[in-house]
């Protein structure tokens, strides 16, 4: 469809600090769409589909033109690949033999800015739509009365004809028709009552003679003469001279923050820092690490850099990149909450790689996120895990051989005790139970009737039918057999000494009890059962469910020997995560060492990803973070956060990013001022509200 925005209107200064460069690359990018699409060489036919008026169609296919559409492509557009779309082209989009008579008639190239159409035949049936025996009288003439010569512009003259008189600069009222090759003017005076009639046939040429009627009733002859060749060709000279449309530096992700190219792989040594090794090594002073081909490659001192860029780290840290378990950015949905059970459907349908929030975990050195589904029922969707690849596609960003995990939730939420819909079960604590119990159930007969057909199928030959694939029965009877894990939204001590019960009489184990305000009091439990907890550092009160929660809980959990990781659950916090680790120094005396694995180590065991990232070893993957202080106090800026040896963010650029927009914007509102003066109507600006997710968040 060719429905594009609307120039904003931009005159105003407070309202213009509604538009987001976002919404302003949009308005200029989107003509340039059919052309972009052209040259990646897909098939595609042309809509009026989303036009609020088909009249624009045309208006805005040339404009799609201007931005680079190949006249010969919008041609075939809307006519011969629809016509294959359709299965039909043999029948219409062709002028050949044996075809349906369907075509134009025009006065000239369709897609020419003057060319008129006259005539739309369908099927050997003509329909007029301009009468070609009407002389196109349209331009600007001089015509002399009584002495007084006066500018007449003639407009539209083979449909609705219109006509202005001026004597000088002075608009005079008047009024025309034009037909059967006769024009009919009247013109009245000043004060709009002495009449004066011009009327004429029309000819080939550029003169118009005729005669005419005073308000006196006494004939005259009158003539009035057409605009010289020479102004015509002035004209066509400035029309071929107009400046075409400048398009705005398509980025990746399109937005102010993004690359012109996604970021590459460098092999770079950071010199002489402090790192933070979450090894055995701990804390190392004066220490380089070496990056090359996306891994460390080594960490010590004096390491020869070889051809790898120096970046000199002296009074500096270096971490590993920080590991959110629980985060629910990058999405652009959160729950499925219809039903007590969405096994079936994933957070990966629904990873949005332009969310601005990916950047601004970067800017707090987070380079990987767990995105979990909300917590409407106690069975939620599967999560995706992803690092923080701005700039790349969603296949770049997924984990790659990534453990699958699923949501799990108990309490407030499930019941539906802090929202308005009471049709649904479970409405209490022990249906929450009960639910577990059934779809489990449920599952174990579906692997065993999949167990029994694949047997089946392997030893004999049978026409038995398959069971019917289901993927909700499928994401819990991997649970079942130790092949998905679960995450599960906790609070009250009871509810996750049940789910650690039901999980025994099935025989798995539950991963990760996340939020977990109450898991100090079941600390010894869970590390009998073998879960570990992803906490806050320091919420409480905030529903009743959490009225027991302390800030110690994390330090207690820890002490038990359960792995502990601080999530964010939120998109602001989720870029403070480095402060969040200080908290359980703060509240509980962990260590710093310790303490900065709760948002690195721990989190990375929790998603079965230690072997690859959370601590700064060599050959493991290249996910780091340079600090200029220390990594956990709230002075500290992230410098530079590496993935995969890839350096997705530069503290160091981000004021030459924010001029560049600010540039921008000022290019695209001058385009937008010219758009509205050559009578484009505007559209107010909006503000681009981001929607943040919870996960209370209701779809």
């Amino acid at each position: 469809p060719l429905n594009f925005p609307k120039p904003y209107e931009v005159t105003d200064n407070y309202l213009v600090k509604k538009i987001s460069l976002n919404q302003m690359r949009r308005w200029n990018q989107a003509p340039a769409n059919p052309a972009m699409i052209e040259d990646s060489g897909i098939q595609f036919a042309l809509t009026t589909a989303d036009l609020k008026s088909p009249d624009s169609f045309l208006k805005n296919l040339k404009k799609a033109i201007d931005y680079g559409l190949s006249k010969t492509q919008a041609l075939a557009a809307l006519t011969t690949i629809p016509a294959q779309i359709l299965g039909m082209s043999k029948e219409i989009g062709t002028l050949q033999k044996g075809a349906f008579a369907n075509f134009i008639v025009t006065s000239g190239e369709i897609f020419d800015e003057k060319t008129k159409i006259y005539e739309n035949w369908v099927q050997g049936q003509p329909h007029v739509i301009v009468n070609r025996n009407i002389v196109n009288i349209d331009g600007k003439y001089t015509l002399a009365y009584q002495e007084q010569d006066y500018t007449v512009d003639i407009k539209k003259s083979t449909t609705t004809i219109s006509v202005s008189f001026k004597m000088d600069t002075i608009a005079l009222k008047s009024k025309a028709s034009y037909k059967d090759q006769w024009l009919q003017m009247t013109l009245f005076d000043k004060e709009e009552k002495e009449i004066t009639q011009f009327s004429a046939k029309i000819g080939k040429d550029s003169l118009i003679k005729g005669q005419g009627t005073n308000f006196k009733g006494n004939s005259f002859v009158w003539s009035a003469k057409k605009a010289t060749s020479s102004d015509t060709t002035a004209k066509k000279k400035k029309e071929n001279n107009a400046k075409k449309p400048i398009i705005a530096t398509i980025t990746y992700p399109n937005n102010g923050y993004g690359f012109k190219q996604p970021p590459k792989k460098e092999n770079i040594l950071f010199k002489n820092a402090t790192v933070w090794t979450n090894e055995a090594e701990g804390i190392l002073e004066n220490t380089d690490v070496l990056v090359v081909d996306g891994k460390i490659a080594a960490v010590g001192k004096a390491i020869d850099p070889g051809t790898a860029m120096v970046i000199d780290a002296t009074g500096k840290h270096v971490t590993s990149g920080i590991i959110d378990e629980h985060s629910h950015i990058a999405a652009s949905s959160i729950n499925e909450g219809g039903q007590n059970s969405s096994a079936e459907v994933t957070i990966e349908d629904v990873i949005d790689p332009n969310d601005i929030d990916i950047y601004r975990n970067l800017s707090g050195g987070v380079t990987t996120i767990q995105i979990l589904h909300g917590s409407a029922n106690p069975i939620g969707g599967r999560s995706a895990i992803i690092k923080l690849k701005w700039g790349n596609t969603i296949a770049e960003m997924l984990y790659p051989n990534a453990d699958p995990f699923i949501k799990f939730a108990l309490g407030e939420n499930v019941k539906q005790s802090n929202w308005s819909s009471y049709s649904r079960f479970p409405q209490s604590r022990m249906g929450v139970e009960q639910v577990f119990e059934d779809y489990f159930n449920r599952a174990k007969e579906y692997g065993e009737k999949w167990t029994t057909y694949n047997s089946l199928k392997e030893k004999i030959k049978t026409k038995t039918a398959a069971p019917r694939y289901d993927a909700e029965m499928e994401a819990l009877w991997e649970i079942l057999k130790g092949e998905r894990f679960i995450s599960c939204h906790s609070y009250v001590q009871s509810e996750i000494n049940m789910l650690m019960k039901v999980a025994d009489r099935h025989q798995f184990k539950i991963n990760t009890f996340t939020h977990i305000l109450e898991g100090y009091k079941v600390a010894d439990k869970m590390k009998a059962h073998g879960a570990g907890g992803s906490t806050f550092s320091d919420w409480w009160g905030y529903k009743f469910e959490v009225n027991d929660a302390i800030p110690y809980n994390g330090p207690i959990m820890h002490n038990a020997g359960v792995t502990v990781a601080y999530n964010s659950d939120d998109g602001e916090m989720s870029r403070r995560l480095n402060q969040e680790a200080a908290k359980a120094v703060k509240y509980g005396g962990i260590s710093e060492e310790e303490a900065w694995k709760f948002v690195t180590l721990n989190p990375a065991k929790l998603l079965h990803i230690d072997d690859k990232v959370g601590s700064v070893k060599t050959g493991k993957v290249a996910d780091l973070v340079l600090w200029n202080d220390h990594p956990m106090s709230i002075y500290a800026i992230a410098e530079k956060t590496m993935i995969e040896g890839a350096l997705y963010y530069d503290h160091e650029k981000v004021t030459d990013q924010l001029a560049a927009i600010a540039s921008e914007k000022r290019m695209l509102m001058q385009q937008m001022i010219a758009e509205k003066k050559g009578g484009a109507k505007t559209q107010a600006p909006k503000w681009a509200i981001k929607r943040e997710f919870h996960c209370e968040t209701l779809d």
